[in-house]
């Protein structure tokens, strides 16, 4: 089965023997406290930092997943109010967060399928943090990253988180304008789930708060190449075997491939009468994340797929019965992007 299913996705191609190998090495039984573990984790904050252009000054955090990092950021950098760009569901899951945790946020919304009015947008002046998604899971809507430093630069004091989840390592982050970054590694990183990384800035490492997750805590522990409790160490391992065969490939090429891909499902949706975009607008549609309504549903397409041998995903939520979202991440291949498109 290929699987071009949203997160969970298609595995990157190294993992299944790395797993194989790290299980026989004892790799899950080293512990978190050994030599052995401090400098993997050593190794993989450098290579990561080397993949994505982090500045040497940021630190970098593992956690349990996206959804975790939500929540260590509001903890630690909100006193009261943060705002929110939401332009679907995962946005949302921000906001609610925030919600949750007993704070008072705002939010810009708008309707989904469509990206911000930014010449308009207007933020609060009591805002302590802005969190946005960089790419929009659940409709396929790609906020453009200058929008953000613009922001930033109007606003230097400002915090500003942004997911990435399902754009990284797709997405060319300047840092030095984003305060924190967070993604997991199910979606682009073809892994299985149960990981998350949160790459933050010196400015807003001066907010912390919280219990055995403030970023005190874990930038104490990071700093000796570890974490406040048992990390998930095969995850940690296996990230790191990720890294360094993009690495090798170069994330030049990797970015590359996904534009390839992206503009052939691009190419095949402009052309058919089966399928449209949900996001309309070509210069806010994701490179990684593919909506499509479908002109008779989607459980049948989705069946008749599976029996071809692909598995991609349902519309979200609501949007379940009439879209289907398709992922192009590293690691999809492109002669398998051209075989689903030819059933499709």
């Amino acid at each position: 089965m290929h699987y071009f299913t949203v997160g969970p996705s298609q595995l990157y191609p190294i993992v299944p023997r790395v797993i194989k190998k790290a299980l026989s090495d004892g790799i899950t039984s080293v512990s978190h406290r050994d030599e052995v573990y401090i400098t993997l984790q050593k190794e993989l904050v450098h290579n990561l930092k080397s993949l994505l252009t982090i500045p040497k000054s940021y630190s970098i955090f593992f956690l349990s997943s996206g959804t975790e990092a939500m929540e260590r950021i509001i903890q630690n950098t909100v006193t009261s109010h943060s705002h929110h760009l939401v332009n679907g569901s995962f946005s949302d899951r921000f906001y609610q967060t925030a919600l949750e945790l007993g704070k008072s946020p705002t939010k810009t919304e708008v309707t989904i399928g469509e990206s911000f009015d930014w010449n308009s947008l207007h933020i609060p002046s009591n805002t302590e943090l802005l969190c946005a998604t960089h790419n929009e899971t659940s409709t396929g809507v790609m906020i453009p990253l200058n929008k953000l430093y613009q922001l930033k630069m109007n606003n230097p004091n400002l915090l500003i988180a942004l997911d990435t989840v399902s754009s990284m390592p797709y997405a060319d982050v300047d840092f030095s304008k984003i305060d924190m970054t967070f993604f997991s590694v199910q979606k682009g990183f073809g892994m299985p789930a149960g990981l998350g990384v949160i790459i933050v800035s010196p400015q807003a490492l001066k907010y912390s708060s919280g219990s055995y997750h403030s970023f005190n805590s874990l930038k104490q522990y990071a700093d000796k190449n570890q974490t406040p409790e048992t990390p998930n160490v095969l995850g940690i391992h296996v990230l790191n075997e990720v890294v360094k065969d993009m690495l090798k490939e170069g994330i030049t090429s990797i970015r590359h491939d996904i534009e390839t891909k992206s503009d052939l499902i691009a190419a095949f949706v402009k052309s058919s009468q089966s399928y449209t975009f949900l996001a309309q607008d070509p210069l806010v549609r994701s490179k990684t994340i593919h909506v499509l309504k479908t002109r008779g549903g989607s459980s049948s397409l989705i069946r008749r797929l599976v029996k071809k041998g692909f598995l991609v995903s349902s519309g979200y939520s609501s949007m379940k019965n009439d879209y289907i979202r398709i992922a192009t991440f590293p690691s999809h291949e492109l002669k398998m992007v051209k075989k689903l498109l030819q059933h499709l």
